[in-house]
């Protein structure tokens, strides 16, 4: 490590490093791609041509040469690989075209960590691909889809492929390829049943139904305002009107930040269930969500504790889970200090925007198949989108079609994290005595290891054994060191 997020590849690691590379190559090249080479130095107006400038945060990192120019270290190629293709493929006859690199990414994380698997430096194969239509575009997804999962097996990896959030590339659809690993970053929702899995951010399950809280009481079924003073947490509430948390509503309200502006966001769930922060900003399409401060509450006209989606302040943008879409019997804030609404009907909010914003719980029901869900740990090894023309509209990428009309391209990207490959190997293979790797990743096939190297007759043939097999192309290494005990070699 020679700063932080930043790692150096002594001989064996590089040999490794190498090899996985080569895999990924070989993979490419066989599905009919095409490796070129971009600039790990990009003009900062590409970035301001494809609007992205203001979006991509403090992880790209920025600098200004000798004469005052602005540039980026590339953290992803989109709009290089858009420049490139641009004013160069004007047909539909040249389409489809998928043009790969693989090269040197940075990327400046807060809080880089976990070696390889974390860092701000790292090795990257990135892959583009144009298209005429989105039917084509879906053809060579699914290619990808099959590619990586060769590569993945052919490293000798335990992976899973799940549904994925797009994030800050975009897109409207996109797959994830994990390396499962306890240590992994990453929240996994798979199904015991099915071959259901995704990204924790992007998860869905079947929707639960509850009997309304009033149907086990004598209460009246008439939405009502009761007094509830001094109990604000969804805990005390239930505990209060002796209904379960999932028969009440959770206000979670957040301050969203827009490239204009901030202002704020109250997202409403089920009193048992946890806001997903990605849905939630997605839904909104904010750059992220902080938790509001009293003060900011306060100046929205909410009254924290007693928020509802119903007689809201006007001007308060809200979103509602979809699973509470319509719903009845549910207890709410009456955004009215130290009291709540009984029986609220849902149903009666014809303006409010339902969205998809609750994380998945382990033994929720999958949407899919019916089997119980869970949670696994996984490391994102690689992922892939289809980007529409997000890049082509924004930049002016066109092509002309068969009726001789310009169309933006549509296109698709797929990233793997190759030296983040290294680590997720290491992660899945090893024992208390360090790497195992596997056949396809190991530095070398055969280690001859001399007991005795002070031995002329056991050095000899040590290296009469290394040379034969190393003639015969053998991967092979000679440890023929002299100062070192043969149980210490062994290691």
């Amino acid at each position: 490590q020679t700063g932080a997020g930043i790692y150096d590849f002594m001989p064996l690691g590089k040999i490794v490093l190498d090899k996985i590379r080569a895999i990924v190559k070989e993979a490419m090249d066989n599905a009919g791609a095409n490796e070129v080479q971009f600039g790990f130095v990009t003009p900062l107006s590409l970035w301001e041509e494809s609007g992205r400038a203001n979006t991509m945060g403090h992880e790209m990192l920025r600098f200004k040469d000798r004469k005052n120019g602005e540039y980026v270290l590339s953290p992803t190629n989109e709009e290089a690989v858009v420049n490139m293709v641009k004013n160069r493929i004007t047909s539909y006859k040249d389409l489809p075209v998928h043009l790969y690199q693989i090269n040197i990414k940075f990327r400046d994380e807060a809080r880089p960590r976990f070696g390889l698997m974390r860092g701000r430096e790292f090795l990257m194969k990135d892959g583009y691909s144009f298209h005429s239509s989105e039917e084509d575009l879906v053809r060579e997804f699914n290619l990808m889809e099959e590619t990586y999962r060769k590569i993945y097996t052919k490293l000798g990896l335990n992976f899973r492929v799940v549904a994925a959030d797009s994030g800050a590339i975009g897109g409207s659809g996109s797959k994830e390829f994990h390396v499962l690993a306890n240590s992994g970053e990453d929240t996994i929702v798979v199904c015991d049943s099915c071959e259901y899995g995704a990204n924790i951010e992007a998860a869905g399950r079947k929707k639960r139904h509850f009997n309304a809280w009033y149907e086990n009481t004598e209460l009246s079924v008439k939405t009502e305002k009761v007094q509830t003073i001094g109990f604000k947490t969804i805990e005390e509430v239930s505990n209060f009107l002796s209904v379960s948390q999932a028969q009440t509503i959770k206000a979670v309200i957040k301050k969203a930040i827009f490239e204009n502006g901030s202002k704020i966001v109250i997202f409403f769930i089920r009193g048992d269930d946890e806001l997903e922060t990605t849905k939630a900003c997605n839904s909104v399409n904010a750059l992220e969500l902080l938790d509001a401060s009293e003060e900011e509450i306060t100046q929205a006209g909410l009254c924290a504790g007693y928020v509802g989606p119903f007689d809201l302040p006007q001007g308060i943008t809200f979103v509602l889970d979809k699973e509470i879409k319509d719903e009845q019997g549910l207890v709410c804030g009456a955004n009215e200090e130290h009291y709540h609404l009984i029986n609220s009907d849902l149903s009666s909010l014809k303006e409010a925007n339902y969205f998809d914003l609750v994380a998945v719980q382990e033994g929720d029901t999958c949407a899919c198949c019916g089997g119980k869900l869970s949670y696994t740990k996984g490391i994102e090894a690689g992922h892939i989108f289809q980007l529409g023309t997000k890049y082509s509209s924004a930049m002016n990428a066109t092509f002309l079609d068969e009726n001789g009309k310009a169309k933006p391209f549509i296109m698709g990207c797929y990233g793997i994290g190759v030296s983040r490959l290294v680590a997720a190997v290491i992660e899945q293979h090893h024992d208390d005595k360090g790497c195992i790797w596997t056949k396809a990743t190991a530095p070398f096939m055969v280690d001859i290891i001399v007991s005795n190297a002070k031995n002329e007759e056991e050095l000899r043939a040590g290296e009469t054994l290394y040379k034969e097999l190393k003639s015969k192309k053998i991967e092979t290494i000679l440890d023929d060191r002299a100062s070192a005990r043969f149980g210490f070699k062994m290691k």
